[in-house]
Parts: C-alpha cells; structure tokens; sequence
C-alpha cells in the first residue's frame, strides 16, 4: 500500500483548519484527554491517558500515513491555531475504496458546527482525493453528539452491531452510519 498524501493546501472552512499534528503536541494533545467525554467516548482503554501514550500516538499517526492505513489530523482555530481536536480516516481500503471517519473536539470547540465542519471538509477530501465509494461512521449507541454530527453531514444510519468492541472494561456495541460518493449529489 502506498502513502496517503496530506491534504494540500490543508482543508479550512468556517474557522475551522485541519492541518498535520505537530510533533510537539503531545502536552495539548495530553491535555485535551484530560477532558471526561472525550475520554468516555475516544479512550478505549480503562487505564488514564498518558503523556506517553500521547507522545506514541504523534509517532504512530506518521507511520501509519507512510503505511496507506490512516490520516490523523488535527482539527484548529483558524487563525489563531489553537488545537480544538482531531479528525482521521482510518482503516483506509484504497482496494475497496473505503474507509472509516473518527474525530473528538475539546469543550471549547463543541457547539461551534466544529466536528460537522471537520467531518464535512475530511469526508469530501476523501472522495475527491482518494476515490472513495463509501465511508463510514460508527459510535457508541451513547454518544448523541456524534449520532447528530453523522446526521448533519448526511451519513445514514445503518444500524448497530451488537457487542462490537472491546470497550474501557467490557464490550461496547457500536452504531454504524454510512455516506456514499454519491450522496453528496442528492
């Protein structure tokens, strides 16, 4: 598999930039996971959110760009560059033309149309730069916020898969919505 280019120029709308995390944001990064709801819904892991396990991530996101797999990127204030969050398309299927969409936002960055914004502008992205046929959604059947962001950007739901993934001390189930190419011309 062949690397995922980095949007250029990065993608911008609305006050909102996705741009490449730096590599020295492992404290903001660090910080922003000191927040309850994204940890609730972000962190799959029971144990806290490290500097450590923030410093791997920033390591982990490039290689994982290098390797065709994922693209990280971190969601901004234009203007201003103050970090607000983190969007990805990840398990990345060039073959099949697919993959999926993740983000999480900071208290100050929710209620701004941010993560509608950041979905809408990585989503596009994908389709144009990548040729994708189909991306997908998917949350934990708690987290409303994120059930209404698919909802805004035109993702359908689909449904749930139950006992999905392992989640914090147990199994999670896990909603799944889905926005094909061609939705976007509805």
């Amino acid at each position: 598999m062949s690397a995922l280019s980095l949007p250029d120029p990065d993608l911008s709308s609305g006050g909102v930039l996705l741009r490449p995390w730096l590599a020295d944001e492992a404290v903001a990064l660090h910080a922003a996971f000191a927040d309850p709801e994204v940890l609730a819904f972000t962190w799959p892991s029971p144990d806290p959110y490290l500097v450590e396990d923030a410093k791997r991530f920033l390591e982990d996101q490039q290689r994982s760009r290098i390797a065709g797999q994922e693209l990280q990127l971190a969601v901004a204030a234009c203007g201003t560059g103050t970090l607000w969050g983190g969007v990805s398309l990840y398990a990345v299927d060039l073959t099949q033309r697919r993959a999926s969409i993740g983000y999480w936002l900071t208290t100050a960055a929710r209620g701004r149309g941010a993560a509608t914004t950041a979905v809408r502008l990585l989503t596009g992205w994908g389709f144009d730069a990548l040729n994708l046929a189909r991306v997908e959604l998917t949350c934990g059947p708690d987290n409303i916020a994120s059930q209404r962001v698919a909802q805004r950007c035109g993702f359908r739901r689909e449904g749930v898969l139950r006992s999905h993934m392992t989640f914090k001390s147990g199994r999670r189930d896990t909603v799944v919505h889905s926005l094909l190419a061609g939705d976007l011309a509805e």
